[in-house]
């Protein structure tokens, strides 16, 4: 999905449900209705993207040899202003759908320490999105995709919007994670 309002923001969403209407994709409706940038979303459970599968050519050569949707978060990845990693709470974690796709970023790690080349991401904004029933908590989903946003180039964050009690209230009726998603609208705006 994409939206333009102000051409000169891009926000990159890589979206870990698997559900189009729950939970995690209502707050991110909410997220992009507030947004003043191009917005591009992208479903890990929808995407064309294998998982790594180490197979090493990315030591040797430029990019990564399997031919899927990730050629468009590689793309996407140099010229994003935000990026927002939105996920269910899978067992203290972020979906492991969403997990396969960022083990892909593994060309830029080979780039820099197998090939010796210097990658440099444009700074951007990161924020992260995290919605669970209620059982466990999210901090190790929190640092999981905080770490992926670090290697994406994030250097300011927006503290992560949780909404952790979704067995009992949708998200979209949790009163403070749609203010926060609002804030968080308004944060990924400004330039």
């Amino acid at each position: 999905m994409m939206k333009g309002r102000n051409n000169a923001m891009k926000t990159l969403i890589l979206n870990g449900s698997p559900r189009r209407n729950g939970d995690t994709v209502s707050l991110l409706n909410i997220l992009k209705d507030g947004l003043d940038s191009e917005v591009t979303q992208i479903d890990a459970y929808y995407a064309d993207i294998a998982p790594c599968n180490d197979c090493r050519a990315c030591r040797i050569h430029d990019g990564c040899v399997v031919d899927d949707d990730m050629s468009q978060i590689y793309r996407l990845l140099p010229d994003a202003d935000n990026i927002v990693i939105a996920s269910p709470i899978y067992y203290s974690e972020i979906t492991g759908r969403l997990l396969e796709v960022f083990s892909r970023l593994q060309v830029y790690y080979s780039a820099r320490f197998f090939r010796g080349e210097k990658i440099v991401f444009k700074p951007k904004k990161g924020a992260v999105i995290l919605v669970g029933g209620g059982d466990g908590s999210g901090e190790r989903a929190d640092e999981t995709s905080r770490c992926i946003l670090m290697h994406m180039g994030c250097k300011s964050y927006f503290p992560t919007v949780l909404s952790h009690n979704t067995n009992n209230i949708p998200a979209a009726e949790d009163k403070a994670a749609v203010e926060a998603v609002k804030s968080l609208a308004q944060w990924l705006s400004e330039s």
